[in-house]
């Protein structure tokens, strides 16, 4: 049996996840065979267009839209770009995004002169603070399906029936890349026009996402050089990279109830160890509160500890853990999710971001529990 001293714990899965088994096995023949452009004409390039429709149809299924409204992209930051920007440059107007999106959403929205609404402690969107926006004239409303950093899951139902009713001719959009692995996007996404996900976050390639556009909405393509995916986002398909992330979802769905309730008891009993062994831990979002979360993201502040000094003393003892989003990593900003949500800019210098997947087991949660107080105890002394 291994030491545990010498065991690597990655509990960084929301960053990135390791490559399915489904999705090497359905990629490697497009790594190594003869090469292959879809957009051509003779046969290999027909074979090629061939497993990319296969893909999009296998995409359109998982996340509940038409095979037609299924754009690939190079990952959920440009699947967000082209959401907001794309709606916007369709009929212009204001644009507002939760406080606590991706920085993604919020710098896309920020160029277009959006603006942001509050969300309440649990950083679920406050439905007031949202009504109290809406207009005939607003372009974009762009709600995430679950935060990347917290965990909470939005209130998307309720949020499409009010724009619906407010500002019937706003393009709705979702950010589901933190959700896909763990929620039913096609059920939760179901009344939004515009829908993201990334292929990493559910065991896909780097470097491949999807943008749903739905038939009918305002949208515009912002970038040119192609008829490649019907004009709206011109260059080559990467046949491997779809192939692969059409396996990871498909695996993911179809796997989804068995692996939410282990990962969630493991996440769980994290939280629970690290509480009881008193090292000055709470939870950024716990379980008396009420708002639903995803099942791998533990978020915790930890009294009178930074969270870039504890990470590094986490690293040091074979430990991955993360601030927040990988995308801010490096950042010294406290969170902008935490400051929304209400904490002080000091606690939220101290937030730290253990996300779990489904290859996480109890030894790795254990050993967390087991060097925390004492990595704790020394950044205090």
């Amino acid at each position: 049996m291994p030491d545990p001293e010498d065991m690597l714990v990655y509990l960084d899965h929301a960053a990135t996840t390791a490559l399915r088994d489904e999705a090497l096995a359905a990629m490697w023949p497009w790594l190594t065979g003869e090469p292959a452009n879809p957009s051509g004409s003779h046969r290999l390039a027909r074979r090629a267009r061939r497993a990319v429709d296969d893909a999009r149809d296998a995409i359109a299924t998982v996340l509940g839209c038409e095979p037609g409204e299924v754009v690939f992209t190079s990952g959920g930051t440009e699947a967000d770009n082209l959401a907001i920007l794309g709606a916007h440059a369709a009929r212009p107007g204001p644009v507002w995004c939760s406080a606590v999106e991706h920085a993604a959403v919020l710098e896309s929205c920020r160029a277009v002169g959006g603006r942001t609404v509050a969300v309440d402690a649990t950083a679920r969107i406050d439905l007031d603070a949202l009504r109290a926006v809406l207009a005939p004239e607003v372009s974009v409303v762009s709600v995430m399906a679950a935060n990347n950093e917290v965990g909470t899951v939005q209130p998307l139902h309720e949020v499409v029936e009010m724009v619906r009713r407010y500002a019937p001719g706003a393009a709705l959009h979702s950010d589901a890349v933190a959700g896909a692995p763990w929620l039913d996007v096609a059920g939760l996404t179901a009344g939004c026009d515009l829908v993201s996900v990334s292929a990493h976050k559910v065991g896909g390639p780097h470097g491949a996402g999807v943008l749903v556009v739905r038939s009918g909405v305002p949208w515009r393509a912002v970038s040119y050089g192609g008829a490649q995916e019907r004009g709206r986002r011109p260059g080559t398909v990467d046949v491997a990279a779809v192939v692969g992330m059409a396996a990871a979802l498909v695996a993911a769905s179809s796997s989804r109830s068995a692996t939410v309730a282990r990962v969630a008891a493991l996440r769980d009993r994290l939280v629970g160890g690290l509480l009881a062994a008193r090292c000055g831990a709470r939870p950024t979002v716990g379980a008396a509160a009420g708002a639903p979360r995803v099942a791998g993201i533990a978020h915790l502040v930890f009294e009178a500890v930074e969270s870039e000094e504890l990470l590094m003393l986490l690293d040091a003892v074979g430990i991955c853990a993360a601030a927040g989003s990988a995308c801010a990593s490096g950042a010294a900003e406290p969170s902008h999710v935490l400051l929304a949500m209400g904490f002080e800019p000091a606690e939220a210098r101290r937030g730290i971001r253990f996300s779990l997947g489904p290859a996480t087991t109890e030894a790795e949660v254990d050993r967390v529990i087991d060097v925390m107080p004492g990595l704790v105890a020394q950044l205090r002394a």
